[in-house]
This record gives C-alpha cells, sequence and structure tokens, in this order.
C-alpha cells in the first residue's frame, strides 16, 4: 500500500504522523511511505532522516495526495485540503469529527474511510492512540496555567507553587481520566492545593491510591463543581467521552464566581469544550481571550508546541495500527475489535454512534457494511 504523510497545515501545528521508525516498520513489510518535503521539520525531522529510512519525499500535497491510498495526518483535513481527498482514501488522524460537521460532510461524499485515532478503544475501554495525547495536555495544562497566570499575561499575579511565606495557588481539575490524573501530578509536583472531581468514583480511588494526600478527590455535581471552581486560581476541564461532545460542566454563572485575573483551561475544547463561556477556539498565537474577568484558554491542539515529543509519542501507539491497516486494508478491523470502534465514516455513511448522534446524522451499524 501507499501511505501519504502530508504536511500539517493547522495553524502552529508543528507534528508530523509519523516519525523516521514507523517509515522503517511500512518499508520492512513492502509498503511505500510518502513523505511531503519539510512535513517533519517542526518535530525535529529533517527529508534525509526520512529517506534514509526509505521514505520518498514529494514536493506538494497535490501529489501526494493522488499517489497515496492511505493519509496519514495529525490533525483532521482543513477546509483548503477537501478537494485533496481521493474517492474511496483512507484516512487515519485525530479526527474529533462531532465538532466537524463540515469535514463530516466532505468524507461521507467523498466516500472516504475516515479512522479516528481518538476512539479506537481496547475492550477495557482504554483509548492507547489518544493516550500519549492526553497525557501531554494534562502535563501542559498545568504549565500553561501556570504562564497566564503572570501579571504579564493577564493573570492575578500569582506564581501557582508559591515560595515559603506565601499561599501557593489552588487547582480544581475536572475528571479523573488521563488528562486528569497527569494534571494533579504536576500540580501536586508544583505545591499547589489540588482538588480533582469526577463521577467515576473507581477513577477517583485510583487517584487517591496513587496521589494519596497530596490532592482532594470529590465526587463531581454541580454543587461540588461551583464550589471548588469558585474559589480556584486555575480550573483544568478535562471531560472525556470518547468522539462525543463533552457536557458542559463549568456554567458561565460559575465563572461569573470565580476570582478576577484566574484561569481557564478546556483540555476538552477540541470535541466541542465543557465550560460554557468557551465560546470558541484559539490558536497558539493567540491563546486566550478574557471574559468575566477570567482568562481563557481555548487551543485545540496543545501537544502541538511540543511536537517532538508528541510525534514520537503518537508514532509508538499507532504505528501497529497503520501497519495492520496497510497489510489487510480495511478487511483487517473484523479481527480488531478495537481498530474497528476507529472507524467513525465508511461508504459514505456514519458508523460511528457518538457522532451520528452529536451531528444528528443517521448511525449506520459498521458490521452492516463490512460484516463480521
Amino acid at each position: 500500500m501507499i501511505i501519504g504523510v502530508p504536511t500539517e497545515i493547522q495553524p502552529n501545528e508543528n507534528r508530523v504522523a509519523i516519525a523516521p521508525s514507523g517509515v522503517v516498520a511500512l518499508v520492512r513489510k513492502g509498503h511505500t511511505v510518502l513523505i511531503e518535503k519539510n512535513a517533519g521539520l517542526g518535530s525535529s525531522f529533517s527529508n534525509e532522516d526520512y529517506e534514509k529510512c526509505g521514505a520518498e519525499i514529494v514536493a506538494t500535497p497535490k501529489e501526494l495526495y493522488s499517489r497515496s491510498k492511505l493519509i496519514l495526518k495529525v490533525k483532521a483535513p482543513q477546509l483548503s485540503e477537501y478537494n485533496l481527498l481521493k474517492k474511496e482514501q483512507i484516512l487515519m488522524a485525530y479526527l474529533h469529527l462531532v465538532a466537524e460537521s463540515e469535514l463530516t460532510k466532505a468524507l461521507q461524499k467523498n466516500k472516504i474511510t475516515a479512522i479516528a485515532f481518538e476512539t479506537i478503544q481496547k475492550p477495557d475501554g482504554s483509548l492507547p492512540v489518544l493516550r500519549p495525547m492526553s497525557e501531554i495536555a494534562g502535563k501542559m495544562s498545568v504549565q500553561i496555567g501556570a504562564q497566564f497566570l503572570e501579571n504579564y499575561y493577564g493573570g492575578k499575579g500569582l506564581l501557582l507553587g508559591g515560595v515559603p511565606g506565601t499561599r501557593p495557588g489552588k487547582v480544581t481539575i475536572i475528571g479523573a481520566g488521563n488528562v486528569g490524573k497527569n494534571a494533579a501530578q504536576v500540580a501536586a509536583g508544583y505545591g499547589c492545593e489540588v482538588s480533582v472531581l469526577d463521577i467515576n468514583i473507581d477513577r477517583l480511588r485510583y487517584i487517591n491510591d496513587i496521589m494519596y494526600s497530596k490532592v482532594k478527590t470529590i465526587v463531581a455535581n454541580p454543587i461540588t463543581i461551583e464550589k471548588e471552581v469558585k474559589t480556584a486560581d486555575l480550573v483544568i476541564s478535562a471531560v472525556l467521552i470518547p468522539g462525543s461532545k463533552p457536557p458542559i460542566v463549568v456554567t458561565e454563572d460559575m465563572v461569573k464566581k470565580m476570582k478576577k485575573g484566574s484561569v481557564i483551561v478546556d483540555a476538552a475544547i477540541d470535541q466541542g469544550g465543557s465550560v460554557e463561556t468557551m465560546n470558541r477556539t484559539t490558536t497558539h498565537d493567540n491563546p486566550t481571550f478574557e471574559k468575566h474577568g477570567i482568562v481563557h484558554y481555548a487551543v485545540s491542539n496543545m501537544p502541538g508546541s511540543v511536537a517532538k515529543t508528541a510525534s514520537i509519542a503518537m508514532n509508538n501507539v499507532s504505528i501497529p495500527y497503520v501497519v495492520s491497516i496497510a497489510d489487510n486494508g480495511i478487511k483487517g478491523v473484523k479481527h480488531d475489535s478495537a481498530l474497528a470502534k476507529g472507524i467513525n465514516v465508511i461508504d459514505g455513511a456514519i458508523t460511528y454512534k457518538p457522532v451520528a448522534d452529536g451531528l444528528f446524522k443517521e448511525y449506520t451499524p459498521l458490521e452492516s457494511i463490512i460484516g463480521f
């Protein structure tokens, strides 16, 4: 199979969908890998790095898309890329289609088989390809919050970790999954007062077991969320429902009650957001906006600013699934239930129910199309 890896064109997206080691894994199996010229530079991979591993460097995205059966990306295609997609191509990327209605229409129209990395799900419920990006986003959310609490960035002038004789910052984390866990670990390492809220008592018990007295764990409901949010210096919303738009857990009324100059980071913004006042996404160039005196951070591709780490981490977990598709085509998902859950669109139909429900579109079970 011919696999094409284009340059990411979302603003400030420096990741690349494959590392040189991933090229080796595919070439050894007899596949051809096309890399758009300079696609890896933002992640510190040169054209020569790829060529040494057996990839072919292609000058333009038009040539790359026209020659490839499988398109491997980090983020969903941007509007200018829609017309590059070929009929019945395979696309693998972090797609977040529940927040991308126009892209979903384009994929259906072109009968693209769209495999969303974020919905590849093992029988135990884990999300193996999303997990490293969640870990990165969790760690980054505390670093980002600490920065925007500084006066220069519009914050209240608080050093998040404090120094002897001053109080440390209070960090409220909503969601105890991979984002929330990693955020809690970093915030506790800073010496902050940390609260983690979730509706799942087993997740809270796990956080308590691994961090013990360093954090407070609280069952999430509107009352407890409001209490913790209004006294927080930094709020990190880390709510995830695989493939679905998350619920609003921080309301505008809660935001109005926060202390001026506090910061909110919505790590769920790429799925539509879970904070009512996060009514738009932002970019790394212009990452925040202020509402009700609170600094809002709504960048949808947080790991794109630590591209080398993120690209290697992505490559480590995604390549086995890419190799499976390259070796077996879509038929291979019949023997891999995790990969089957990654198929969101195929043959013009939406086959991932949370996406269909979120976009108010018809849902078609995957089994009815490819059979199991």
